[in-house]
């Protein structure tokens, strides 16, 4: 009976002994190492809990983050990394994605990359995509205000028909300038009204009215 009540004592002990080490190590060294995860989503937040980034797959993306609310969420297919501001509110990402349809047609193939304007939309993105409904490249920079509007005031990039591209908009987001070099090599300048319409043009040496 005495060697029983020994053992158990000891094995409680011993128990005890086990635990507290492990928590003392954890407490010096909080920092882990894996050789691999697989995870749908990683949420990254500050020690009060905002929300400062989010890496998902596209099934756990959520909606939209404003202030640390999600709004009603939309599709939106690719895999991502999204920022947040110190606010917690969405403000730039890197998206990837791409696949085939049930008709064997290439969507939503394509990557960017966005900064966004404090409580704003983008103001700068660099994206490239190619699927079958868009082919293209560049960079865009836009005007865009506190919780309003947003026009595009820049575009240089490559078109669907591989011409190379720089497009100036006005403030009102209405292309006025284009410049454009085919693929084949012509080029030419536009200077466009604020309706779209050319109202001079320079190809090459020669001029038009």
């Amino acid at each position: 009976m005495f060697g029983q009540r020994f053992l158990v004592i000891y094995s409680g002990v011993l128990t005890a002994a086990f635990a507290v080490s492990m928590l003392a190590g954890f407490a010096k060294s909080p920092v882990a190492t894996f050789d691999e995860i697989n995870v749908h989503r990683i949420n990254v937040r500050e020690p009060d809990g905002t929300l400062r980034m989010v890496i998902s797959d596209s099934a756990k993306f959520p909606g939209v983050i404003v202030k640390g609310k999600e709004q009603p969420k939309v599709d939106r297919p690719q895999a991502r990394m999204i920022f947040f501001n110190d606010e917690g509110s969405e403000n730039g990402g890197l998206i990837f994605g791409g696949k085939r349809d049930a008709h064997g047609d290439v969507v939503d193939s394509g990557g960017s990359l966005s900064f966004d304007r404090y409580n704003a939309n983008q103001v700068v993105q660099l994206l490239g995509v190619d699927d079958k409904d868009n082919r293209m490249a560049g960079m865009a920079v836009s005007d865009s205000q506190e919780n309003g509007s947003r026009h595009r005031r820049l575009w240089v990039g490559r078109s669907a028909d591989g011409s190379a591209l720089l497009s100036l908009m006005d403030g009102g987001g209405n292309k006025r300038i284009q410049m454009t070099v085919a693929s084949d090599g012509a080029a030419e300048i536009d200077f466009l009204d604020a309706n779209g319409k050319v109202i001079k043009a320079i190809r090459g040496d020669s001029a038009s009215p």
